[in-house]
């Protein structure tokens, strides 16, 4: 009777998680698309922010997430920017680029509409090398990409960049 109530579990277990596995490429295939919008990035958390313009084109195949764009500020210059996510699981971890040129790492997971990640940045910006980020899902054609980093003067958390896209 052990052993039953043992494979029982352990079906129970795969079963819920299997799910759970399964849920993730439909949610990344949602995210899949050209993308258009703008928003705002702050070179610092004290920073005034700098007015942004972005087009994204992203491509979702199984659980893997490819996020590829540039975005202008300041009228003159642009930068490329990416994002590569792969899912094992429910954990996400992925590299992202952005307007530095830096490789950072990225380590989170999804809950509800939103990819929650940690970001670990590529050298020390705002006077440490993490952050956090969230690609939120607002509805079928609209996107969010925020990134929140900690003031070190003051300890509060502090939105760094906020990017709003709608599908073309």
């Amino acid at each position: 009777m052990k052993c039953c109530r043992h494979a029982a579990v352990a079906a129970l277990f795969w079963l819920v998680t299997g799910f759970a596995y399964a849920d993730e490429a439909p949610f990344l295939q949602s995210l899949a698309g050209d993308w258009t919008g703008g928003g705002m990035m702050k070179r610092t958390t004290s920073s005034s922010p700098i007015n942004l313009s972005c087009n994204f084109t992203s491509q979702a195949s199984g659980e893997a997430l490819s996020m590829k764009g540039t975005c202008r500020g300041m009228i003159v210059i642009t930068r490329p920017v990416s994002a590569n996510i792969t899912v094992t699981g429910t954990q996400y971890a992925g590299r992202y680029v952005g307007p530095s040129g830096g490789v950072s790492g990225l380590q989170g997971s999804r809950r509800g509409d939103a990819i929650n990640l940690a970001v670990r940045w590529s050298k020390v910006i705002n006077g440490d090398r993490s952050a956090n980020m969230t690609i939120q899902r607002v509805d079928a054609n609209a996107i969010r990409i925020r990134t929140v980093d900690k003031d070190p003067a003051s300890g509060q958390q502090v939105v760094t960049s906020e990017i709003n896209l709608q599908r073309d």
